[in-house]
């Protein structure tokens, strides 16, 4: 068996153009690739029926590691997930490091929604969590 290496990070939404320009002005992320896929292989891959879906590769280029955030919308688009709650199993979230979290929380745009104001954690990481269009959650902690 080969050794798995990380690939890219995926987040479902239901407008891509308004989570490529959430994703890119919020994060500063570059928009590496945009393409579409459908047909049966990938409708039976994904295990729904008549799928196809629209993507937006962004990228998150760190010291030492290069992420990518898939961004994938859906057709047919399913029902939203309810509201993010960190410690439901099986909840999900994506984890961004920038170089001043209270900086970064100063600048975001009045109408992006976090948790919370930015809070230093017993381990003395400071972290904040920020809510994307759809609901979907980004922690942004300290470098």
């Amino acid at each position: 068996m080969s050794d798995p290496t990380p690939h890219h990070v995926g987040v479902t939404v239901s407008d891509l153009d308004r989570a490529v320009d959430f994703y890119t002005e919020t994060f500063d992320l570059d928009v590496a690739a945009e393409f579409a896929v459908g047909g049966e292989a990938f409708a039976d891959a994904v295990a729904v029926e008549g799928a196809a879906a629209e993507f937006a590769h962004l990228v998150a280029d760190g010291e030492d590691t290069r992420t990518i955030i898939e961004l994938v919308a859906y057709d047919p688009e399913g029902e939203a997930a309810p509201d993010p709650v960190l410690n439901r199993p099986g909840a999900i979230h994506l984890g961004l490091s920038v170089g001043d979290v209270g900086e970064f929380y100063r600048e975001l745009d009045d109408d992006v929604k976090t948790l919370s104001e930015p809070r230093t954690t017993e381990s003395g990481t400071t972290i904040l969590f920020v809510v994307d269009p759809d609901g979907n959650l980004i922690e942004v902690l300290d470098a």
